[in-house]
């Protein structure tokens, strides 16, 4: 009888090569059309301008505020959907997960009308001398509720993926709750960690509907890249064209940090 091995078995079937490079081609090939329409030979200019590097420095400095702001929110959030049971769970995590399917601008008005000066939460907030709308926290705020999802999702999933045997281990041994999920629940799902904040990261800065909406576009305030880019569309495209390509290159280099390093598992540590 003869033996068939599975040296050489191909899992995916031929015919989705196709549908797949129709798919990458729908992706690369906006960005290609892109890289052509840039004017090199003015490139740097456009994009040292005062304006762009304020607003380059604006989106990188309020992204990395709202990604710790998503990872002080999101952990809890992510170990209480992951490892607890309770009436109104799955409403939770609809909610919770409701902003990525809503539109941005949806989320930017949900958010005046939350901590605006009329707003549900604004109103005592002006008469403590606080004002969030329309400020550089605006962003912050509207980055953040649009990226803690990212970050949610990869944490939750990562921890159902881990199992809580380990974490039975720890506590049959003595350990209390606060240590278990810091000896051993935390270095277990880092790598989780690490990409739903890189993903949040890149959410952040790419940022236009809730941002614009909630706070506006005052240069070295609220106006970051992606309302740079809008702005410089209308007067200058060679310069929005420049920046956009700035973005994207930010972009990608953020999101290969989180796909593109290899993971090495993690070891409980007890």
């Amino acid at each position: 009888m003869a033996k068939h091995g599975t040296r050489g078995y191909q899992s995916v079937p031929r015919w989705i090569y196709g549908i797949a490079a129709v798919g990458g081609l729908l992706v690369m090939l906006p960005l290609a059309a892109m890289l052509l329409r840039v004017n090199w030979a003015q490139f740097i200019p456009l994009i040292t301008s005062d304006s762009s590097i304020a607003a380059l420095g604006l989106s990188l400095r309020t992204s990395a505020a709202s990604t710790l702001l998503c990872v002080v929110l999101g952990v809890p959030l992510a170990l209480v959907l992951a490892r607890s049971e309770f009436t109104g769970q799955r409403l939770l995590r609809a909610f919770v997960l409701l902003p990525l399917v809503l539109p941005p601008v949806v989320g930017g008005i949900a958010l005046l009308y939350t901590f605006g000066r009329q707003g549900l939460l604004g109103k005592s907030l002006e008469l403590a001398g606080i004002q969030i709308a329309f400020s550089t926290t605006a962003v912050i705020l509207a980055q953040t509720f649009v990226a803690l999802p990212f970050l949610v999702v990869s944490l939750e999933g990562a921890l159902r993926t881990a199992g809580s045997k380990y974490e039975a281990v720890a506590a049959t041994l003595g350990a209390r709750p606060t240590t278990v999920l810091r000896r051993v629940t935390v270095p277990l799902v880092l790598p989780g960690l690490a990409s739903g904040a890189v993903l949040s990261f890149a959410r952040s800065l790419g940022e236009f509907g809730a941002t614009l909406t909630f706070a506006g576009s005052l240069e070295g305030v609220t106006r970051t890249l992606p309302l740079e880019i809008y702005l410089q569309r209308e007067t200058d495209a060679d310069a929005a064209v420049a920046l956009s390509l700035v973005l994207v290159a930010v972009a990608a280099a953020v999101v290969g940090l989180s796909y593109g390093r290899k993971r090495q598992p993690m070891k409980a540590l007890v």
